[in-house]
């Protein structure tokens, strides 16, 4: 059978390799034909677009972007007409694929979406389009079965999350040796900064994390550098001694952390899964705040919390966020009852995830209900 399968970021590419691999698995004679990245091409799928060509992050950069985003649409829908394929699959990028997927349906296309948009956080309005243009949905977080099929009476599959498979399939080395390649002193333990991934939020984060350091002697501070960002970015952050930095190795510094402090984001329960207590932090412009603010209806802003319903990690936000506010909440989760709660809670989360293999349930679904679509 034939696929057409659009992501349009990094997470896409990586969940969306995950998800060829295992299409290919169910359907060996499977023809794949793909918008990613370098890993859903790996992965076997034939790449027409490069995630690179369709990242554009905020008001501006979109606006003055628009000529080549209608032509990347335009082109999508010729180069999906030419290959006919007996199933279109979006995963998240809802801008751009929820566009794509109301053309599709309206052309006779099946259309699949796996990891839903984030309809639940902001423009609920969205899931008007999602019903009328989406064969079948396969939802990544519990929580999201519940939203869709009680508030909307729209029914989809919970597969599990994505992530376990990605840190399940990761080879990892012990602590000590992770130390000495990175050249961190032996004897202390490291907290880890999860600053995020644009210069602006990384900038803005990690003055205020590093500004705890003082408080913290007996512990090294080490940066997750993000793939988007160069080296040279993150030079002026280290001229504290007691300050460390790598490169592109989130899962391994997770691995080894002690703790962290991690910027709101899919950090946040990449970070729990690896069992490392947390506190989250988010601090934006006055402006970008108070937009969040009406748009967006959740007690919480870490999925953490969202998933268990309750706080299981402490979250400062915008004014809340200050070096006082950092350094209690972090000695609170270095030692003692808090600590060993937030880890018992960490347990309590991966079991509500469903366990690892969201990719292999995403597409034995995808390929049975196939064989049971009237061509």
């Amino acid at each position: 059978m034939k696929y057409y399968i659009i992501a349009g970021e990094a997470s896409g590419d990586l969940h969306g390799s995950n998800l060829i691999k295992a299409l290919r698995t169910e359907d060996p004679e499977a023809n794949i034909r793909c918008w990613g990245g370098d890993l859903m091409e790996k992965a076997g799928g034939t790449l027409v677009m490069h995630y690179k060509e369709l990242a554009f992050m905020g008001f501006s950069e979109v606006l003055g972007n628009l000529r080549k985003i209608f032509k990347n649409l335009a082109f999508c829908k010729q180069d999906i007409d030419r290959f006919q394929p007996d199933v279109v699959i979006f995963i998240d990028f809802s801008g751009f694929n929820l566009r794509i997927a109301s053309w599709a349906k309206q052309h006779g296309y099946y259309t699949n979406y796996y990891i839903s948009p984030q309809v639940w956080a902001s423009r609920a309005g969205r899931i008007k389009k999602i019903k009328t243009s989406i064969d079948a949905m396969y939802v990544i977080l519990p929580f999201e079965k519940q939203f869709y099929e009680e508030k909307y009476k729209y029914p989809v599959d919970f597969v599990g999350h994505p992530l376990l498979d990605a840190i399940h399939s990761q080879p990892f080395i012990k602590t000590d040796t992770f130390k000495e390649e990175h050249g961190l002193d032996p004897e202390k333990k490291i907290i880890a900064l999860l600053p995020g991934s644009r210069k602006q939020e990384v900038e803005k984060m990690l003055s205020i994390m590093l500004s705890v350091c003082p408080e913290f002697p007996q512990y090294q501070f080490v940066i997750a550098g993000a793939p988007s960002l160069d080296d040279t970015f993150y030079k002026p952050f280290l001229k504290n001694a007691q300050v460390h930095y790598v490169a592109n190795k989130t899962y391994m510094l997770l691995h080894c952390a002690h703790a962290a402090l991690v910027t709101s984001g899919t950090a946040t329960l990449e970070t729990a899964l690896f069992k490392v207590p947390q506190v989250v932090c988010y601090k934006g412009s006055w402006v970008s705040y108070q937009i969040a603010k009406r748009i967006i209806t959740l007690k919480y802003i870490s999925l953490v919390n969202l998933i268990m319903d309750k706080e299981v990690v402490k979250e400062l936000i915008q004014s809340d966020l200050n070096s006082a506010a950092l350094t209690r909440e972090l000695k609170e989760i270095l030692s003692g009852p808090n600590r060993d709660i937030m880890i018992n809670n960490y347990e309590l989360l991966e079991k509500k995830l469903g366990g690892p293999g969201a990719s292999e349930n995403a597409a034995k679904k995808i390929v049975a209900s196939l064989k049971n679509t009237p061509k």
